[in-house]
């Protein structure tokens, strides 16, 4: 099988689990959300709001990885929509263990789908804007270290210091790179 067959045959089944799972999850909110006293097109409002936001939740948060910004948030509201139809389609269920696990399956089948397709986000850092050069955050200087054997240089003779003296210029990151894990400092002119 070519690799070109395989990806279609994958998208096809992604496809395929993608719409029964959200089939039933929309039936499943839809029916919970008019056994308790909403109306019909609000029951179909509420299912189309839940699962579609988990949907735009989980391309949000490949997006956010893509452009290493934080996905804390999204991450979370991800959880919870998809914890909301959970409940909503367990709670539909027979109650027993049985019941409840068959239930759950759409909303289990969608949560491993959409962790198997955000783990294949591609880790491409970004591109260093072409002003600067790209550097190595984590470079040290070279370090020197002075035999013990051989006697210490003389000193030079003292020269006066020149009238203006210049600090040495700062490594700064490429812009737009913010390392998560110092902090953001606003007002800093480059």
């Amino acid at each position: 099988m070519t690799e070109r067959t395989e990806s279609a045959v994958r998208l096809v089944i992604l496809l395929a689990i993608g719409t029964m799972a959200g089939a039933a999850a929309f039936t499943h909110v839809h029916d919970l959300s008019v056994a308790h006293g909403q109306p019909n097109w609000i029951g179909w409002a509420n299912a189309v709001a839940v699962e579609l936001m988990a949907i735009y939740l989980g391309l949000e948060l490949r997006a956010r990885r893509r452009a290493r910004r934080p996905v804390g948030l999204v991450a979370s509201l991800l959880v919870a929509f998809a914890l909301l139809s959970l409940a909503a389609q367990v709670a539909e269920a027979e109650p027993s263990v049985w019941g409840w696990t068959v239930a759950a399956v759409p909303s289990l089948a969608f949560l491993a789908l959409v962790k198997v397709v955000l783990s294949n986000t591609p880790a491409t850092p970004p591109a260093p804007e072409p002003d600067q050069p790209p550097t190595d955050r984590h470079e040290r200087p070279e370090q020197v270290t002075i035999d013990p054997e051989r006697p210490a240089d003389p000193a030079p003779p003292a020269v006066p210091a020149p009238a203006v003296v210049s600090a040495p210029a700062a490594v700064l990151p490429p812009r737009g790179v913010i390392h998560s894990n110092r902090p953001h400092v606003v007002g800093i002119i480059r």
